[in-house]
């Protein structure tokens, strides 16, 4: 940081110009760089990015019009609709003709810097125009005489290098745990086995008129959806949409120990429970049965649901709208091991996921100090 500060003095004495990002980088289509298979497949070579947040859809087995990006020829693709971006610097096709390719336009400016600048513009789309040309290439940032440039991506790239590091170190102990946990689920005729109908109780999620304020204004009670799997992962205590005890039908609320299980649009998709709380149609709630409560470990149960979300995935009935097949989901097979065999498999899992959790605190704090350096060292004074 001080040397980048003395730098400033050095080159930027009377500050430092702006420039528009219509002025330092071009604007292209990817051409014949568009994917023509809709067969994807990770055993494939090359990744298809697509539109939207994620970019990568898959990997494809097309040999042609695949453009040979590089660590050094590097592009900037841009999703015209949302301006969501990302640097790209290995061979790929697009899915997407929203999705466009930037490059610089000139040696005397850095590239990549003009890349952290850019993450650095606060903009949400309202319209579904192009907004590189109609907008986003109309912003400004700072441009520095390119040593400034060059030591204030020094220090970015040193801070996105430790965030990569722990990404592999994530991805690694994820594959890890899937190794382990399908190792550790995998049983034969040594345990017995039970229906999944015969272990739980089904019931099914509703969504309360929403006409009706008595039904939310208020409300105290969790009523999940999709959105609070997604926004706090598969162990759920509260949620992002409330009810009152007036929207509460007959059966009551599902109970704390229970499990949602998603077995219309997004199939397969679950969590446990841990407050008495209800869900929208899209869940199946599965709770216990009193029969068995002495028989099974919660969390043994919570793991093995990621076996049972394969199953629906496997098991759907497709008319006008995907949803699973009960009647086969009720006569899934569970194991039934030991109590004892239940908590070491438990354990030992729990073990590798307080792990990853911890590499995950780690990601979002590099990454919090990322953008609170990377702000401070592209505010310049217009």
């Amino acid at each position: 940081m001080r040397q980048i500060e003395q730098l400033i003095l050095q080159y930027c004495p009377n500050g430092v110009p702006w420039v528009k990002l219509g002025e330092v980088l071009n604007y292209q289509q990817p051409g014949p760089y568009i994917v023509e298979s809709t067969e994807y497949n990770n055993m494939y070579s090359t990744p298809v990015l697509t539109a939207g947040q994620s970019f990568i859809l898959g990997y494809t087995n097309e040999k042609t019009g695949i453009y040979k990006a590089s660590v050094d020829n590097p592009v900037i693709i841009f999703d015209d609709f949302t301006t969501s971006f990302h640097w790209v610097n290995f061979d790929f096709k697009v899915k997407s003709s929203a999705m466009k390719m930037l490059k610089s336009k000139n040696a005397d400016t850095s590239f990549r810097y003009v890349y952290y600048a850019m993450c650095c513009i606060q903009f949400i789309p309202t319209e579904h125009t192009r907004h590189w040309i109609s907008i986003y290439s109309q912003f400004s940032i700072p441009l520095p005489p390119l040593p400034v440039q060059e030591a204030i991506v020094e220090v970015l790239d040193t801070m996105t290098e430790t965030i990569d590091t722990i990404d592999t170190l994530i991805s690694l102990r994820k594959q890890q745990f899937e190794y382990y946990r399908e190792k550790l689920l995998t049983f034969g005729e040594e345990v017995p086995w039970v229906k999944l109908g015969e272990v739980f109780e089904l019931r099914n999620g509703y969504t309360p008129s929403k006409s009706n304020v008595a039904f939310w204004e208020g409300g105290t009670i969790p009523w999940f959806r999709m959105e609070d799997i997604r926004a706090n992962g598969h162990i759920l205590s509260d949620s992002i949409q409330h009810i009152t005890p007036a929207a509460v039908k007959g059966k009551g609320l599902f109970k704390a120990g229970s499990f949602i299980l998603a077995t219309t649009a997004t199939i397969g998709e679950h969590a446990l429970l841990i407050a008495d709380s209800l869900a929208n149609q899209r869940f199946t709630n599965l709770k216990i049965r009193k029969s068995l409560e002495k028989h099974l470990i919660t969390k043994f149960v919570y793991y093995y649901f990621d076996i049972i979300d394969a199953f629906c995935k496997e098991h759907t009935n497709v008319s006008g709208f995907a949803s699973v097949d009960m009647e086969a989901l009720k006569n899934m097979l569970l194991p039934l091991p030991s109590l004892e065999v239940q908590q070491s498999i438990v354990e030992k899992l729990d073990t590798m996921e307080e792990f990853i959790h911890t590499l995950e605190h780690l990601r979002a704090l590099r990454q919090k100090q990322y953008e609170y350096y990377r702000e401070k060292l592209l505010t310049f004074d217009k």
